[in-house]
């Protein structure tokens, strides 16, 4: 029922997605350090359970306590109609598909312990056999279910596989040599078994997002609506992004929420369209400091405009490593501005943009207590050897990765249980707005070994000690991780 009204308006994903958008940070928090990119099923899950049980509870105060079961179904149901009408861009229509859950799930509930159900008493009794009514009853409401679900679930289908279709005609725009990223220099890969690559597979890229159903939008249904504080006003098409120049580049991005250590980030060659060439065709204000960018899923990003006009390739992208965009990574459009966090800058499925104010409007996360601007800090991880590691005295080749994107890593260092820092060998630095892979020789000696890194930015800056977690504005600390030598 809630495909021809829109996705958003099913009851099981508008709860869904109302509740992660009210859970305050730590929450939000809990489920990404617990879950990680599970976090999602793991909710999906949960609610799953929540619904079996709220359904068994119902049946048996029904059968004891008619109508109260009943009425157990229309309190879940307001829930659901209160979810889905406050979903972003929602019409009174969102409204449709959990009424009439609700009216079949009473209808079924009702005709299910009608025939425990002694009118004239009002009390439970033994039945032997279920009435020609209630069998006709169920048998009508049973076929209407099927019905309505073999249709639903074919404009789904066809909805999904044109989203398909779409994706794989769609032709990844030439770039011309002036404007492709740079050839990645032998080394720059130190190609250690278990260390990250250099470049991250589109599949193994993390995801870390708002959207419980993943847009299916094709390049017929994109549009993206610039507003707000420009000069013109203007909604571009997929016909007017081709026809603009394209350039690509590598480029690293952070999750927030990418705890010290932690894996989510990702490193791709991406296809776009510079950001600043169409701030500047819009006319920007120079009181106007935040872009506001809105994703088809409702979530939304501040970015400040003078990060977007700085000379950074910020861009519109539509490719990476060299293919469309994945679904779920926002084709057929999503931004990419490196330095920012992603909470701030990278939104997916993008199809509006509002010049504003930080005084003047908030976007997703920082209306739920995360920093308004979110500069990737300075950041360095352990690859190898794994963490709790047996290993053989002796040489012993450590190695991980760093990054500050925009700024460039200068100097990794490695120390063992608290004792002098020893600089490690950087591979050649790609970019400034990637991240650089060291390694460092260790003469291991038997016994229970604690290693910590620590690199230095461009800027001078080291990475401070002091342990803090992702809210506001990303996590603080040096990776450590404990090895048994033999």
């Amino acid at each position: 029922m809630s495909v021809p009204v829109g996705g958003a308006s099913s009851p099981f994903f508008a709860v869904g997605g109302t509740t992660v958008d009210r859970s305050p940070a730590w929450a939000r928090e809990f489920a990404i350090s617990t879950f990680g990119t599970n976090d999602k099923p793991a909710l999906f899950i949960g609610m799953s359970i929540l619904i079996v049980v709220f359904a068994a509870i119902a049946g048996i105060v029904e059968q004891r306590r008619r109508p109260y079961g009943s009425a157990i179904l229309v309190g879940l149901g307001a829930i659901g109609v209160y979810a889905a009408v406050n979903r972003p861009d929602a019409t009174a229509t969102y409204a449709v598909p959990t009424i009439v859950g609700v009216l079949a799930g009473v209808l079924a509930l009702r005709l299910l312990t009608a025939q425990l159900w002694e009118p004239e008493t009002g009390d439970p009794r033994e039945h032997s056999g279920i009435s020609r009514r209630t069998f006709l009853g169920l048998a009508a409401t049973t076929a209407a279910v099927a019905a309505a679900a073999g249709v639903v679930g074919r404009q789904l289908a066809e909805r999904v596989a044109g989203a398909v279709r779409n994706r794989s005609a769609f032709t990844v725009p030439t770039v011309a040599a002036a404007d492709s990223a740079p050839a990645i220099a032998a080394g720059t890969d130190i190609a250690v078994p278990g260390a990250t690559p250099f470049l991250t597979a589109n599949d193994d890229f993390y995801r870390i997002d708002t959207a419980l159903q993943v847009p299916m939008l094709t390049t017929d249904d994109w549009r993206l609506r610039i507003h707000g504080m420009v000069d013109r006003e203007i909604t571009l098409t997929w016909d007017d992004l081709m026809s603009r120049t394209p350039i690509e580049r590598t480029i690293t991005l952070t999750c927030v929420s990418n705890e010290v250590g932690g894996d989510l980030a990702g490193n791709a060659t991406w296809i776009g369209y510079p950001i600043k060439d169409l701030l500047d065709e819009v006319g920007v204000p120079p009181d106007a400091d935040m872009l506001l960018s809105g994703s088809h899923d409702g979530f939304t990003a501040g970015t400040p405009i003078e990060v977007l006009r700085d000379g950074r390739d910020a861009i519109l992208a539509v490719a990476m490593n060299g293919r469309p965009l994945p679904f779920d990574h926002g084709y057929p459009v999503r931004q990419v501005v490196p330095g920012l966090y992603g909470y701030v800058s990278a939104t997916k499925w993008v199809v509006d943009w509002e010049l504003t104010r930080f005084d003047q409007a908030q976007a997703y996360w920082t209306r739920r207590g995360w920093a308004e601007r979110g500069p990737i800090k300075t950041a360095s991880r352990i690859d190898v050897p794994a963490a709790f590691a047996r290993l053989d005295a002796g040489p012993v080749l450590v190695a991980g990765t760093a990054w500050a994107q925009h700024r460039g890593i200068e100097k990794v260092e490695v120390r063992v249980d608290g004792g002098p820092w020893q600089t490690a060998t950087l591979a050649p630095q790609y970019t400034v707005d990637t991240w650089r892979q060291w390694t460092w020789q260790w003469e291991a000696t038997p016994g229970a070994h604690t290693l910590q890194v620590r690199a230095t930015d461009l800027d001078g800056v080291t990475q401070t000690e002091v342990q803090t977690g992702p809210v506001p504005d990303g996590a603080t600390g040096w990776h450590s991780l404990s090895v048994t030598v033999s």
